[in-house]
């Protein structure tokens, strides 16, 4: 990021630009009608830790931006000389019903190297340096335990670096900055690859793609699954209640989805709800689910389907426990448990210490 400086020097220090990025997220949240909350990472080069957040149902807006400096109205050349207290970061507005803080935390620990100290990848400096800045306890003690999990999980060959910082501001990036991977992707994909931010991702996290995860077509899955199962996945049907396969099972293991084989849930997030169904407070990862509105019934729903399978799965409601506070009911149709015993010789061994 920082060979593009510059560059990008010409469009700094422009605080209306600022002011309009605020507008506009403002004019898209006037538009939604759920509830809302905030969330505020930094992980480095903004653009990347923006982009992985975009598209995710649940999720509203994603700003890059600078956070937890002294000084007002920053603009990107003085963040990025570091002549600021400010770090480089993105502040996400998420719809707490569809998505729980403790999913986006999950996906940031995935977008950066979070044990480098002075900075990150070939940007240093303490505006590069990582930060989760919580905004309330509740939000502190989440990261603050998905911290720990992850040091234990022995991802890495140091220590899990990035402090938990109370929030204070928030500033928006100019506008150039937004959605860069799309208005610049020669750019955004060149520094990705050259800063080693790729290849560092690539060697301590397992692909999550449709190329490794396919759906077979409608008529091969006529042939592969059962009747109930090709009815809750390719026709939304709903399985009967305690009479299922996974509601009663207390086994260690994952389960993933029956279509396309990506992998959904972790027995340690599994729980009884008491509605006869597998209910879980949060998915493996956010990003391999879709969660359209469904309202057949005369109420609002949150279906869940897989992304990579194109099938429904569920609903998820906001009556769960903490600390998501989301019921994931899902159908054991739309599932295959995976024993722990069994993950490692059937391909999921990177997702061991999910389930330990």
């Amino acid at each position: 990021m920082l060979s593009l400086i510059v560059a990008l020097m010409f469009a700094c220090g422009n605080t209306s630009v600022q002011s309009q990025v605020a507008s506009a997220d403002a004019n898209k949240l006037d538009d939604y009608k759920g509830k809302t909350e905030l969330a505020t990472f930094a992980g480095g080069c903004f653009w990347c830790v923006e982009a992985p957040f975009e598209g995710i149902d649940g999720i509203i807006t994603v700003i890059s931006g600078y956070a937890g400096g002294k000084e007002k109205n920053p603009t990107y050349g003085e963040v990025s000389s570091g002549r600021t207290s400010h770090r480089e970061s993105v502040q996400i507005t998420f719809d707490p019903e569809v998505i729980s803080y403790s999913e986006l935390v999950d996906i940031f620990w995935q977008t950066y190297d979070p044990t480098d100290v002075g900075g990150s990848f070939y940007d240093r400096g303490t505006q590069y340096e990582s930060a989760i800045f919580f905004h309330d306890a509740e939000q502190k003690k989440v990261a603050d335990e998905s911290k720990k999990l992850l040091d234990k999980s022995g991802k890495f060959d140091k220590p899990v670096a990035t402090p938990l910082i109370k929030y204070t501001n928030f500033y928006p990036a100019e506008e150039y900055h937004q959605d860069y991977y799309k208005k610049s992707p020669q750019d955004y994909y060149s520094y990705r690859s050259g800063s080693g931010r790729d290849k560092f991702i690539k060697a301590h996290w397992p692909e999550l793609s449709g190329n490794k995860y396919k759906a077979p077509a409608k008529s091969e899955l006529k042939n592969s699954l059962t009747k109930l199962q090709y009815e809750v996945t390719q026709e939304d049907a709903t399985e009967m209640s305690f009479q299922n396969e996974y509601n009663g099972n207390h086994e260690e293991g994952i389960y993933v989805d029956i279509v396309s084989g990506a992998p959904l849930f972790s027995s340690k997030d599994k729980y009884e709800s008491g509605s006869g169904w597998p209910s879980f407070t949060k998915p493996i990862d956010a990003r391999v689910l879709e969660k359209p509105t469904d309202d057949d019934l005369g109420m609002l729903r949150v279906e869940v389907r897989s992304k990579f399978g194109k099938s429904h799965i569920g609903h998820v409601f906001y009556d769960g426990p903490q600390p998501t506070n989301l019921r994931y009911c899902m159908n054991s149709a739309a599932m295959k448990f995976i024993p722990k015993e069994e993950m490692e010789a059937k391909g999921y061994g990177a997702y061991l210490w999910l389930v330990d």
